[in-house]
């Protein structure tokens, strides 16, 4: 039976079609979304598979041979600089018994060798050398190389998508660089990285990421002075792919090295890009945020904090990364997010009414959503 035939998933996809309409209900996803397999096997095929999605930044990649490597929706894949100077994405999957080349992770390599027998591949992921297969006259060395995915910088942001012939994201993110133009984020550089696995499903964390609602109380002592969670937030849906959203904080942030207007001295200053990544601005440092996840309950958190050069070794940039890192990507998101992946599993759950102060950005997930799992459904909207 094909998983689109399956009752239970046609019923998810019907619900998910009345967040298209014009009044889309202001209601939480069905319980089930978050624990389908159907669901989340549609989704990698229609989201995961097709979709730009955020894994690192220039730093991580700055010399030849660095490399970060990243699990998504059951798929691996490794962005690698160059000698050229060019960022490569390529599954790390060996051509030849499919051992993967490379573990999660960031390193430096001048080739990936297969730890099995030995085959080598370049920086590019063409072969370089496959011990005693000269007399495998079917072998044709040349036509070997690993898969090559989509690849794009933005601002030092790196993203990659499965799909080599995907429409370029740049244009999309281009529509709302304006609103981050003061900030010089093309300058920045990273003060503090991280990588962190929650027991969640992705689209939990990213209905969390749609809101600051929850800030009442997740982060009562952390955020809650300085960018309160009763206030009401500004959306702007620029595409598909491109959410900005302000966050009004609770006095105006001054930064002696940007030159910020009246909006950005206070509002917090978001990015979302559809379907699992962010990064928000605020004084004189950006943080960003890329929830990948490996599994229908897992979902691997990765992200780090940017500063202008000027400050980046001074004490105070190390006090605002820590409290970066303290407010937004500790264990107060991770418990809470995790307790809800609990609860959508209860017997007795049911779709939650939504507050006012959270539909604007969760709608537009909501919508976002949809729109890729009906696909050619939606043509024409």
């Amino acid at each position: 039976m094909s998983v689109l035939t399956k009752p239970g998933l046609q019923e998810l996809l019907a619900d998910l079609r009345g967040y298209l309409g014009t009044e889309p209900p202001a209601l939480s996803l069905p319980p089930a979304a978050y624990t389908a397999p159907e669901l989340w096997e549609l989704e990698r095929e229609r989201i995961f598979s097709r979709s730009w999605l955020l894994i690192a930044h220039v730093d991580q990649l700055a010399a030849p041979g660095d490399y970060v490597a990243v699990q998504i929706a059951g798929e691996s894949v490794v962005v690698a600089r160059a000698n050229d100077g060019a960022l490569h994405a390529m599954s790390p999957i060996c051509r030849h018994r499919l051992m993967p080349l490379v573990e999660p992770g960031a390193g430096h390599t001048d080739a990936f060798t297969c730890g099995y027998h030995l085959w080598k591949y370049g920086l590019d992921g063409r072969l370089r050398g496959a011990p005693f297969m000269g007399g495998n006259k079917a072998f044709t060395p040349k036509d070997c190389r690993l898969p090559q995915f989509a690849v794009a910088e933005w601002k030092g942001f790196v993203f990659v998508n499965f799909d080599a012939a995907a429409e370029p994201i740049g244009d999309h993110l281009e529509l709302a660089a304006p609103q981050f133009a003061n900030f010089r984020i093309e300058e920045m550089v990273l003060v503090d990285s991280w990588s962190l696995e929650w027991r969640a499903n992705w689209k939990v964390v990213m209905e969390n990421a749609h809101e600051n609602y929850h800030v009442l109380g997740l982060h009562r002592e952390t955020l809650e002075p300085f960018m309160p969670g009763g206030s009401d937030i500004h959306v702007e849906h620029y595409s598909p792919w491109v959410l900005h959203a302000r966050i009004p904080l609770a006095m105006p942030v001054d930064s002696e090295t940007l030159e910020l207007n009246e909006i950005q001295r206070t509002n917090g200053m978001v990015l979302l890009t559809f379907p699992s990544s962010a990064f928000i601005a605020f004084a004189d440092q950006v943080v960003w945020l890329s929830f990948l996840p490996t599994a229908i309950d897992r979902v691997q958190v990765i992200g780090g904090v940017f500063t202008l050069p000027a400050l980046a070794g001074t004490s105070e940039a190390v006090a605002q990364t820590q409290a970066a890192v303290t407010a937004m990507i500790n264990e107060e998101d991770q418990q809470g997010l995790e307790a809800v992946q609990r609860g959508v599993s209860s017997r007795f759950a049911e779709r939650g009414h939504l507050s006012p102060k959270e539909q604007p950005g969760v709608l537009a997930f909501y919508r976002n959503l949809a729109q890729a799992l009906l696909g050619d459904e939606t043509a024409g909207r």
